[in-house]
Parts: C-alpha cells; sequence; structure tokens
C-alpha cells in the first residue's frame, strides 16, 4: 500500500473534521450517547443490575453516594454477606442468571456444573494458543471465543436457553483460557519457561486463577477471597456500560453467543473501559517513585498539579482512578476492594503502600473539590494494588476483567432475546452536503 499517498489523500479531506460541535446541540443529537448534564441517554430497561451515582429533586441532578445493586441487592451486602465463603463470585453469578439467591443445595449444583465445564477440548491449547499467541492477551481472548464456535455442535442456536448453557460453558473455561494465553504469550514473546497447570475441579474460580497462574500452583485463602471479591464487584455494571451494550447490540441481529462474547472483548479492551486500571496502575507506580511512600500532602498536591497540567506522567492531564461516567461521590467498588486490599496489605507486610494509596485518594480528592470539579474515586484506583499483592502481572488485569464480567454479559444477553428481540438500530442526522455526480474525464 503507497502510505504517502493514503496519508495525502486523508489530509486533504475534510469530511472528517467539519462537524462542529454546535451542530450536536441544533440537531438535538446526544455526542456519546450523553444528556447535557453528563448523564447516560436510556435505551433500555433491565431488572439485571443498576448503577445509581445521582437522583433528581424538582428535575435538578442531585449527587449521592454511589449504589450497585444485582437482581435489586446491593453489592456491599453481597461481599460483606459472603465471609470467608470460597464461592462468592459462583454466587454472584447464579443471582445474575437465575435473579435469586441460590440454597446452599443449588449454589452447590450450580458450582458443580461450573467445575465439569473447566477442562478445554482436547488438543485446544496446543493448535489455537500455543501456536499462534498474540502480543496482546484481550485480541487471543477474542480468538479463543471464536474458536470455540468450531467445537460447538449447536453453534449458531440462539434460544434463551441454549444461549446460557453456552454462555456457562464459555464462563467456565475464561480462566483457563486467560492464563494460558499469559503463558502462551510470555513463553513466545519473553523467552520464559512454559508452566501449564490443568484446572482443578475441586477449586472456585478464584482459586483456579491463582492456581493456573502460578509455578507452583499454590496461594492463600486470604489471597483467594480478595480475588474472589474482585470478581464479585466487576461480574455486573448495569446495561449501558459499553461492553455489555456491545454485546446486546451484536447479539440483537441473531448472531451466535461467541460473536457477541468477542465483541464484547474488543470494547473491554480499550483503554477508556476496561483497559483503564492498567493506566491507573502505571500512574500509580510513576507517582510513588517521584515522591516517595511517605510524600506529604503538598507534595501530592503538586504532582496532582504537575498530572492535570499535562506535565507528568502520560501528559493526558487526567488523574486516573479519580472521577466515573455515574457515580458522583462514592463508587461502592472502590469502598469495598478498599477494605479487602489493607487485609491482605496486613499479611503481606505491606500497608505502607496502602496508607500511601489512602492519603493520595484523601488529598486528590479535596484538591479536584477545592477546582470545583469533585471527583470520586473509581474501582480502577485499588484494582492495581490488589492484584500487585496477589502477584498477578500487568497482562492479566483486563483479561481476569473479562473472566468477571461474562456472568453480567450473559445474563443481559438472555434478557434482552427474552423482553425486546428487535435489532437495535439507532440512526444518526447527515450534516454533510449534497453533490453532483462529476464524469471522471471532468475531475
Amino acid at each position: 500500500m503507497n502510505n504517502l499517498f493514503i496519508a495525502q489523500t486523508f489530509g486533504r479531506s475534510s469530511n472528517y473534521t467539519d462537524i462542529q460541535g454546535n451542530l450536536f446541540k441544533i440537531h438535538d443529537v446526544k455526542k456519546g450517547l450523553r444528556n447535557e448534564d453528563g448523564t447516560g441517554v436510556i435505551v433500555g430497561l433491565t431488572r439485571v443490575s443498576d448503577v445509581v451515582g445521582y437522583d433528581y429533586e424538582d428535575g435538578k441532578k442531585i449527587n449521592i453516594p454511589g449504589k450497585l445493586y444485582y437482581r435489586g441487592i446491593e453489592i456491599s451486602d453481597l461481599v460483606n454477606g459472603k465471609e470467608n465463603d470460597r464461592y462468592g463470585y459462583e454466587e454472584t453469578a447464579f443471582l445474575l442468571l437465575f435473579g435469586y439467591l441460590p440454597s446452599d443445595k443449588e449454589l452447590k449444583e450450580f458450582t458443580t456444573v461450573i467445575q465439569k465445564h473447566y477442562p478445554l477440548p482436547n488438543e485446544f491449547f496446543e493448535r489455537n494458543m500455543l501456536r499462534s499467541p498474540s502480543f496482546n492477551l484481550m485480541n487471543s481472548l477474542q480468538k479463543s471465543i471464536l474458536a470455540l464456535y468450531d467445537y460447538d455442535n449447536d453453534s449458531d442456536n440462539t434460544d434463551p436457553y441454549q444461549i446460557l448453557l453456552k454462555g456457562i460453558n464459555i464462563l467456565a473455561k475464561l480462566p483457563t483460557l486467560a492464563v494460558y494465553a499469559y503463558q502462551s504469550k510470555i513463553h513466545h514473546y519473553d523467552r520464559e519457561s512454559l508452566v501449564i497447570h490443568y484446572p482443578r475441579p475441586e477449586y472456585s474460580m478464584a482459586e483456579n486463577i491463582l492456581h493456573l497462574l502460578r509455578p507452583g500452583g499454590s496461594f492463600t485463602q486470604q489471597e483467594a477471597n480478595l480475588l474472589d471479591v474482585m470478581l464479585m464487584i466487576h461480574a455486573d455494571h448495569g446495561g449501558g456500560n459499553n461492553s455489555t451494550f456491545t454485546n446486546v447490540v451484536i447479539s440483537s441481529t441473531g448472531t451466535d453467543i461467541y460473536s457477541a462474547i468477542s465483541g464484547s472483548i474488543g470494547s473491554l479492551k480499550g483503554p477508556k473501559h476496561g483497559g483503564a486500571n492498567i493506566r491507573c496502575s502505571e500512574m500509580i507506580a510513576a507517582i510513588e517513585h517521584e515522591i516517595g511512600l511517605d510524600a506529604t500532602e503538598d507534595k501530592m498536591r503538586n504532582v496532582i498539579e504537575r498530572i492535570l497540567s499535562k506535565n507528568f506522567y502520560d501528559n493526558s492531564g487526567l488523574v486516573y482512578g479519580l472521577g466515573h461516567a455515574v457515580y458522583t461521590i462514592s463508587d461502592p467498588r472502590a469502598d469495598l476492594l478498599k477494605n479487602c486490599c489493607e487485609k491482605l496489605a496486613k499479611e503481606k507486610k505491606r500497608l505502607e503502600e496502602y496508607e500511601f494509596l489512602a492519603k493520595f485518594e484523601s488529598v486528590a480528592k479535596a484538591y479536584m473539590a477545592e477546582k470545583g470539579k469533585p471527583l470520586s474515586n473509581n474501582v480502577d484506583f485499588y484494582s492495581g494494588f490488589a492484584y500487585n499483592m496477589l502477584r498477578i502481572p500487568e497482562d492479566m488485569y483486563t483479561p481476569l476483567f473479562v473472566c468477571a464480567r461474562m456472568a453480567g454479559w450473559l445474563a443481559h444477553n438472555i434478557e434482552n432475546k427474552m423482553y425486546d428481540g428487535r435489532i437495535m438500530r439507532p440512526a444518526t442526522k447527515y450534516v454533510g452536503e449534497t453533490n453532483p455526480y462529476i464524469k471522471r474525464e471532468e475531475r
């Protein structure tokens, strides 16, 4: 391809640059599917989950502490209720998929179904992953999900019950697919030893992730508990988040579940969605290196000023880990994760790092409030530290998000099939010119 020609032609074209911002207001078009006050345009109804960060009084938006509900139950109640139970994520997945909390017998049977689907098809790893590793694990996951289509004798069946069965099969295999993608990558690109464990049928999903990822396969129960909580709080986040909306849009065409899940993974890969946790983790590491763990509030404020002035880290002007599209005062997931991190930090003797994070969060929120831009922290703020304490490499952060969110994607996919069924087909307003056709010899 003649890249110079393409670059020059693209540079001469004004067709990608002349849609002025005021045209959106003139034509009452919701840019980014957002209202003027920043709230999302309502495009559907759901009973799966609810994300609450504001209310309205006399037509005015009022900020309130954040709440996240799964089937009407607060996420904080789910996490606090599980205590040291090993199967918090499995219970959460059951709730999202079936609409109620399972009895002990139901949870055991559901967990057994998931565990039976842990293994990959024979030679799947060798044929589809080891021989064609990807530099990006999210791309590898997409390929693997699409490859599973060919191992399904009824892959195009979109009956809601069949989608449920296929979705549970995918959910059960995702931890193995994610870890094997990582092992294939570091073996091929980093020339590291290839260590492959088979999933253990007696382990929970959280336990299996740690077992599969670590060369020795061992972990503490406190470590497994933290990862279990992380899977729980990432399991769903309403029908409007980009990857879930993507899933429903794709599946509304009548295509197969494998295509819909692959599309969701592509959405979650983006740094503005699932990839944000890596950006936040890298930013925190850069700040710690710059000012030290014993930094004063003044030093913290100074580095925040530099970030906002686009003079530190990635020069984006963004303090990653602060702010959210819905939550205004607080993110309930961040608060839960903060408490769990404190417990594990004590076990790992890393309280100094935890206390730095907590202090920086407080200083940053106060600073932004003083500037008239109050922001809550979000789940990404503590997730990097949590993964780091669990000795999980950065490459795995977003794939683990996939493992967790699969339950929510599946629940919304089925709900939409059962209660709507139409292809999603929004409209756009044409604001270009109408031009006559000119014969080639006259151009």
